[in-house]
């Protein structure tokens, strides 16, 4: 059976969004709900009454791709590191399958973002893309060839929980992680540890886009933070290049739209990267906060639409 849309679902924290596109990327009808919060069942029941939605506002069936803030274990099919707790141990595919009568794919959600990037965003056409989720916590995913590479643990790309490479002095051991370790990428980069940063070299209470802002402006203590956090990412991405050698890194989350980062990191990161010379190219994300429910659809290639 061949199908005209895929229907894209973004399982979020916060909200759970979907979004119904053709073979051309075009979006035909997008909607959105809050998420049931700590609550399984009702998670299941938004999903399905999303997706019912959706197809009866492009009045037709479609295929269903999800992206989930964690992964399916290989090894159980169960849910693991999720940053919504009420998901993890959970059979969410098949309860999934089992709610929707048809089968889905689910992936990590930023893996849905790499995969959106590459095929119709940022880094379409190139081989190799790394996209990078900078926000409330700091995730990555790999595609290459246009479909994701999942790995034989299903975390390729986690790089938000190694720890963060060639530390300064004062970044050991380095901020507490909710995974139980201490000094992840993860505590250094994502939206809540530029705003502690802040605080912690004597800064006042700022959220990310206002230190952003004011640095752009000028101010030095902003502009000292800033730098701090480029430095930083330079180095984890650095450590990613040395690794995978991507043609593209793309920035997704809250903090890609702080426009300095493209300019200053790739000066910086070269010091760490073993080469002569770094061709990878450092992206803003195509499609925005709509990478995401765009690569859940995309979980299903055209050739594989059956």
């Amino acid at each position: 059976m061949a199908f005209r849309f895929r229907i894209g679902i973004d399982l979020g924290g916060t909200k759970i969004e979907a979004a119904a596109v053709d073979g051309l990327g075009a979006v035909y009808a997008r909607r959105r709900v809050a998420t049931p919060s700590g609550n399984y069942r009702e998670t299941i029941e938004a999903v399905t009454a999303l997706v019912q939605a959706t197809e009866q506002q492009i009045g037709e069936i479609a295929t269903i791709g999800i992206g989930i803030p964690g992964a399916i274990s290989p090894i159980t099919g169960l849910v693991k590191n999720a940053n919504s707790t009420c998901l993890i141990g959970r059979p969410l595919r098949q309860d999934l399958e089992a709610a929707l009568g048809r089968p889905i794919r689910l992936a990590n959600d930023a893996n849905c973002f790499a995969l959106s990037e590459a095929t119709d965003g940022a880094a379409a056409g190139l081989q190799a893309v790394f996209g990078v989720i900078l926000g409330t916590g700091v995730g990555g995913g790999i595609a290459l060839g246009g479909r994701i590479l999942l790995g034989a643990n299903a975390i390729a790309g986690e790089w938000g929980h190694n720890p963060l490479p060639w530390p300064a002095p004062g970044e050991t051991p380095g901020p507490a992680c909710y995974c139980g370790r201490s000094g992840c990428i993860e505590t250094f980069l994502s939206g809540p540890a530029l705003a502690a940063d802040h605080r912690r070299h004597g800064g006042r209470e700022l959220n990310t886009n206002e230190i952003a802002r004011l640095a752009a402006r000028g101010d030095a203590h902003c502009g000292a933070t800033l730098e701090r956090y480029m430095g930083r990412l330079a180095r984890g991405l650095a450590a990613v290049i040395n690794l995978l050698d991507p043609d593209a890194i793309v920035l997704g989350g809250g903090l890609s739209g702080i426009s300095a980062l493209y300019e200053r990191v790739p000066l910086l990161w070269g010091q760490y990267v073993f080469s002569d010379k770094v061709a990878t190219l450092l992206l803003p994300p195509a499609h925005g906060d709509s990478s995401g429910v765009r690569g859940a659809a995309w979980l299903w290639p055209i050739e594989e639409e059956a």
